[in-house]
Order: structure tokens, then C-alpha cells, then sequence
């Protein structure tokens, strides 16, 4: 099965062929043939899966995972240019797999809740089309193993996710979303670009496994291989929302309520991650790269994390905490510790894609994504607000939740390898994550009925069915981490599964181990942060009204995301927009007026001279002739007295 994976992304190309040119007329319009595809997607995974988890991985003799360990090496000649072959392959490695399962699993409850919350949209066969779209580029993405292939994917998951953000491109603001976000994406994706190009240069091929190879012999070093690091994280800083490039993200709740859950759990954003992971040969030879890393990382969780706590719109508090999630993700890559990362990375699918629904559920049941506009939700909808707070509590790192396993294992890398200073603002950004959660589902669910609240009801099966689901994975996702997994799986018994199953290319085996005090630790700051959340927005002990009074600045700063929105409109409006217009000034006074223009004034000119010598008569040109000859003539025997000196 795994020479089959290509099946999991063609199959969602052949499902949105279908559907741009046939969905309005299928039954139901074509909304099945999407489900379908990645449904069969996901059933082909565990045969994948089971016939990986089969296989020793073959170790060296320092115990170390080979440099990109292929399982698959599928491979064809795609075209040649001279000496260089561009090809076509794919890699099927236990990375590649678990985003495949992650992949598959959330974008297949979405694409089911979608059948719910989008029925009646005018162009319902045309939304299912693109996720279908945007699902087989994520998974293409994911199995390419030369970064020319990586980067098509690439850009065509940022072509998607144009294309749903402004879905409802009615709306102004869905309309300049969309644009914000695929202008802010493309300036990550330039640094890729090069990045890419100067990994070519030095190694003359894009097959990733050819580039880590020469780095780990050590025939790509130094500067030039810690700028080609620095320039390939710029892209994941654009697809993963890190500072400063993440005013996108909060934009794009613009989009159907779907879509914001299948760019924050499982696609867009899971690309930035997954490219410094498959990458990650080159980034653990370049101390400065990963430095660069962690450094972006915290600043993005710490960021994120003020934000949120001021934010009112629901679904705006969860695309922070996305954004603080992936800075985690980022700062644990950045120390070292792969396996921490990818196993928050498939945690935080789980639960952020249950938030995002539920989030969905509370608009859709009651009409409105305005936290101060709800209240009491939880004797409307029940199901949601139990799935919902299920999800909450994993986000806030609740002990045995799936959150609280992953965020522990990244807590504990950054205790290890980065020191107090990284921990202690990396364990503030968790209360931080903590208190805003709970700030939304007191909100939102308890207090009293608002207006909106009083006409909410639960949503209907289609939609709650993936809310179970994705609560119970929410729940049990992060018990991967337990050592007695291993027998389950079948795993190599030296080392816990989920780090078994997620070793980097050039490795040794990587253990995740319980570090007990970190664990009551980390317990503590999460109960903490959702005791503030329900003492100020539950019980009202602390009034935030008074907190805002008594701290106006910080709160304007907080409400306006640091200004950060304003400073690019700024450079927009004042630098980028100036320098066009002095462009194109110098395009029309020097280019077009000046070359342009100005050799064909200059040709006519000459042209209206010289015709009044050319009269047509022969006796005009025969003086014409003569006048020339003796001319040449007089130059000639000028000349002469001096070519008979020299030859003297």
C-alpha cells in the first residue's frame, strides 16, 4: 500500500474535476463525490499506516535514522534541461504519514459539517470543489520529495485558501481578507523561493534527500547554508502565521467557519510546521537557524496570547490561539525537539478543528460570532458546549487532555536546551492560553441570555457528529505519548511510540520522557489560568471593565494587535505605494516620453530633414555621386604620403 499513497491526493483532484464541471447537476450537488474522496482517502490510510508501522526503520552503527529515510523511492523523469533531470516522486516515511492520517481525518468531519453549515450557499458545489482542491494540495505537499514538487504544492495551497477566505466575496471584508492574506503569504513565500534556488545551486538537484545528504557530509555549510535555512523558514513564518507575518491569520475568519478550521487545524498552517520539519537536516546543522527559530516562536506565543485575552469575536480568540500554538510547535523545533512539535502539530488538529466547528455550531445556532452578544448557551446547545469545553480544556493544557501531554513534551525541550528565561515566558504564554480559553466559554455559555442566545438552538446532526468525534480525539489523542503504546503499535520497544514514530532524518531515536515535576508543574499554571478566566468572566470577583478603566493604554494597545495592521498600512500608503508612484513617473517622463516616444520623435525629425534630398531626379543623385567620389578621393591621396612612409 504505501506505493499507492499518490491515491490520497489524486483522488481529491479527480473529486474537484467533477465538481467544477458537474456539481450542480449531481445529486445532493456533487457535496458526496467531495466527502467520498477523502472519506476513501482516510480508509486507505490505515492500510499505509499498518504496513509502515511493519517495517524496521534501518538504523546506522551510531544508532542514527538515516538522512531522509524513504520507505517508497518512487521516482520518474519529469523533463530535462541539459544536464540536469527534473523528476517526479514521492516519499512515504512516518512524518509523511502521520500528516497524511491528521490530514485526511479533519478534512473528512470538516467536509462532513460542511453539509450542514453551508447547505442552501449559492455556490455549494463550488466550496466543496476547492476543498477538495485545497485538501489534495495539502497531501501532495506532504508526499513530495524534491522541493520543486513541495513548492507547486505550496503555492497551490495558497491559491486555496485565496479562494475560500473570499469564498463570500460579496462581503468587503471577506473580499480584502482573501487579498491580506495572499499578499502577506507571498512575501514568506519569495524567501522560499530563493531559498530553494540557493539549495540548487550547491547541490545541482531539488531531491530533498540528494540536499540532506550533502549537508550532514558537510559539503553545504556555513553562512551560505544558514541564510538558505533562515530564507526556507520565511516561507513557514508566511503559511504558519509567525511574527511578524501573522496579521493574516485573524483576517481570515472571514471565510465560512469550515474553511477557518481547515486552515488552522490540518492545512495551511500545518505547512509551515511540516516544511521545518521535513527540512529539518538543514536547520540541525545551523545553530543560528534554529536560534532564529525559537527566538520567532516565542515572540509569537507571547504576542498571540495578549491579544486573545481582548479579543470578542470567537472565532478571532481561536485564531490567536492558533497562531500561539504554531509559535509552541515553531520554539520546540527551534531547541531540538522534533518529536514535541509534530505530536502538538497532530493534538492541536484534533482540538483546534473541534473549536473552530463548535465555534461554527454557536453562529450557526444562534446567528452571531460576538462574545458579548452571548451568554447561556449551554442549556441550548448542549452538545456543543460539552464538545466545545472538551476542546477548551485540551487547548488550556488540562491534565490527561491531549494538550497537556504535547504542550508538556515542548515545555519540557525548552526547560532542557533553552534555559529559564525561554521557559518561564514559554509557561506565562500557557497560563496566558489558559485564561482566554476559559474567557470564551464563560462568555459564551454561562452567564446570563442575550438576545442572540435566546433564539440559539443546537445545530443539526451533520454538524454535531464531527464535534464527538473530534472531542473524544481531543481527549485521548495526546495517551500516543505512554510507553504502553508501544505494544499496541508494535513499535521499536526502546522509546515511547509517538517519538518511535516521529525521529528526524539524521537523528538518534528521541524519548519522550515524563518529567513528573514538569508535569505537576505545567498542571498548575493551566489550572491557574482557567481560575482567573472563571474568577473574572464567571464569578465576577475581578470586574475586567475596572481592569480596562485602570489600564487604558495597555487594553488600546492590546484591541488594536499592537498596531501592527496600522504600521504595514503605513508602509504601504507612505513607502510601497509612494515607490510606485515614482515608478511610474519615471516609466512615463523617461521610458515611455523619453526612449520610447522620444526615438520616434527623433526618427520623424530626421526623416522630415533628409526628405528634401531625396528629390527623385537622376541629375541630383549623379551630383550626389560625384561630390562623394571626390571626397573619397582627397581622403585617399591624404592618406597616401603616410601609407608610403610606413611601408618605407
Amino acid at each position: 500500500m504505501l506505493a499507492f499513497a499518490w491515491l490520497l491526493p489524486a483522488l481529491c483532484i479527480l473529486a474537484f474535476i467533477i465538481l467544477s464541471f458537474f456539481g450542480k447537476r449531481l445529486p445532493g450537488k456533487g457535496a458526496w463525490v467531495a466527502i467520498g474522496a477523502i472519506g476513501i482517502g482516510f480508509i486507505l490510510f490505515w492500510p499505509i499506516l499498518g504496513e509502515l508501522l511493519s517495517k524496521q526503520v534501518p538504523l546506522d552503527a551510531e544508532g542514527r535514522f538515516p538522512v531522509f529515510w524513504k520507505e517508497v523511492n518512487f521516482s520518474l523523469t519529469w523533463f530535462e534541461v541539459g544536464n540536469y533531470d527534473f523528476r517526479l516522486g514521492m516519499t512515504v516515511d512516518h512524518l509523511a504519514v502521520l500528516m497524511l492520517g491528521v490530514v485526511t481525518l479533519c478534512a473528512t468531519l470538516i467536509q462532513l459539517y460542511s453539509v450542514g453549515y453551508m447547505h442552501g450557499d449559492a455556490r455549494y458545489p463550488w466550496f466543496f470543489a476547492v476543498l477538495s482542491l485545497f485538501t489534495a494540495s495539502m497531501l501532495g505537499l506532504v508526499l513530495a520529495d524534491n522541493l520543486l514538487i513541495l513548492y507547486m504544492a505550496w503555492e497551490l495551497v495558497g491559491l486555496c485558501s485565496y479562494l475560500l477566505i473570499g469564498f463570500w466575496w460579496e462581503k468587503r471584508s471577506a473580499a480584502e481578507a482573501a487579498k491580506k492574506a495572499f499578499v502577506t503569504t507571498r512575501i514568506g513565500d519569495v524567501g522560499l523561493f530563493i531559498g530553494i534556488l540557493m539549495l540548487f545551486q550547491q547541490a545541482g538537484t531539488f531531491d530533498m534527500g540528494t540536499i540532506f545528504g550533502m549537508v550532514e557530509h558537510g559539503e553545504i555549510t556555513g553562512p551560505y547554508l544558514t541564510i538558505a535555512a533562515i530564507l526556507i523558514f520565511l516561507g513557514a513564518m508566511g503559511k504558519s502565521g509567525q511574527f511578524p507575518l501573522h496579521v493574516w491569520l485573524p483576517d481570515a475568519m472571514e471565510g465560512p467557519t469550515p474553511v477557518s478550521a481547515l486552515i488552522h487545524a490540518a492545512t495551511m498552517v500545518a505547512a509551515g510546521v511540516y516544511l521545518v520539519a521535513r527540512a529539518f537536516p538543514l536547520y540541525a546543522a545551523s545553530e543560528g537557524a534554529m536560534m532564529v527559530i525559537a527566538i520567532i516562536g516565542l515572540i509569537t506565543i507571547l504576542i498571540s496570547g495578549t491579544i486573545a485575552i481582548v479579543m470578542t469575536d470567537i472565532k478571532k480568540v481561536m485564531a490567536y490561539s492558533t497562531v500561539g500554538q504554531l509559535g509552541y510547535m515553531m520554539l520546540s523545533l527551534g531547541f531540538g525537539g522534533f518529536a514535541a512539535a509534530m505530536f502538538h502539530l497532530m493534538t492541536h488538529a484534533f482540538f483546534k478543528a473541534l473549536l473552530f466547528l463548535s465555534a461554527g455550531s454557536v453562529i450557526h445556532g444562534s446567528g452571531t460570532q460576538d462574545m458579548t452578544e452571548l451568554g447561556g448557551l449551554r442549556k441550548k446547545m448542549k452538545i456543543t458546549f460539552v464538545t466545545c469545553s472538551l476542546g477548551a480544556l485540551a487547548l488550556a493544557g488540562f491534565p490527561l487532555f491531549s494538550g497537556f501531554w504535547s504542550k508538556d513534551e515542548i515545555l519540557g525541550v525548552v526547560l532542557a536546551k533553552g534555559g529559564p528565561v525561554f521557559f518561564i515566558l514559554a509557561a506565562f504564554g500557557a497560563f496566558l492560553t489558559a485564561f482566554y480559553v476559559t474567557r470564551m466559554i464563560m462568555m459564551t455559555f454561562f452567564g446570563e441570555p442575550k438576545h442572540h442566545s435566546e433564539h440559539a438552538h443546537e445545530s443539526p446532526w451533520v454538524m454535531t457528529l464531527p464535534l464527538v468525534v473530534l472531542a473524544f480525539l481531543a481527549v485521548t489523542a495526546g495517551w500516543l505519548a505512554l510507553p504502553y503504546v508501544d505494544r499496541v503499535f508494535g513499535l521499536q520497544a526502546s522509546y515511547s511510540s509517538i517519538a518511535g514514530f516521529l525521529v528526524p532524518a539524521g537523528e538518534a531515536a528521541e524519548h519522550l520522557e515524563f518529567n513528573y515535576g514538569l508535569m505537576v508543574g505545567s498542571s498548575l499554571v493551566a489550572l491557574a489560568g482557567i481560575f482567573f478566566g472563571w474568577l473574572v468572566y464567571g464569578k465576577k470577583a475581578i470586574r475586567a471593565e475596572a481592569v480596562v478603566r485602570r489600564f487604558p493604554g495597555v487594553h488600546r494597545l492590546l484591541v488594536n494587535k499592537y498596531y501592527m495592521d496600522d504600521l504595514y498600512q503605513w508602509m504601504i500608503d507612505n513607502l510601497a505605494l509612494k515607490f510606485g508612484e515614482f515608478i511610474a513617473w519615471f516609466d512615463k517622463k523617461f521610458v515611455s516620453d523619453g526612449a520610447c516616444d522620444g526615438s520616434a520623435g527623433l526618427t520623424l525629425y530626421v526623416g522630415e530633414k533628409l526628405k528634401h534630398h531625396v528629390t527623385g531626379k537622376v541629375y541630383n543623385y549623379a551630383l550626389v555621386i560625384v561630390v562623394g567620389l571626390i571626397v573619397v578621393a582627397i581622403v585617399v591621396a591624404s592618406l597616401q604620403p603616410t601609407v608610403l612612409a610606413a611601408g618605407g
